[in-house]
């Protein structure tokens, strides 16, 4: 640990795990508990976006929608 609180973790438990950049950080029961985060790309949601054959009018449709159902009775518009 440094001075500033920061670890190094050893290459042989970050390949074990199969780590990215970044992880999240838990407290329990007295100990670090470190899980890798995995962040997706604006290019994966894209593709997958396009492998749905959804256009932004689509989204831009299904939020408006999710919107007025919260705002109506009973999910109704």
């Amino acid at each position: 640990m440094t001075s500033k609180n920061q670890l190094t973790l050893p290459k042989s438990v970050t390949e074990a795990v199969g780590a990215g950049p970044y992880f999240e950080v838990e407290a329990r029961n007295g100990q670090i508990i470190l899980t890798p985060v995995r962040i997706q790309r604006a290019d994966a949601v894209r593709a997958k976006l396009a492998e749905l054959d959804l256009t932004e009018q689509d989204v831009a449709d299904a939020v408006a929608w999710a919107r007025a159902s919260v705002d109506s009775p009973r999910g109704k518009q």
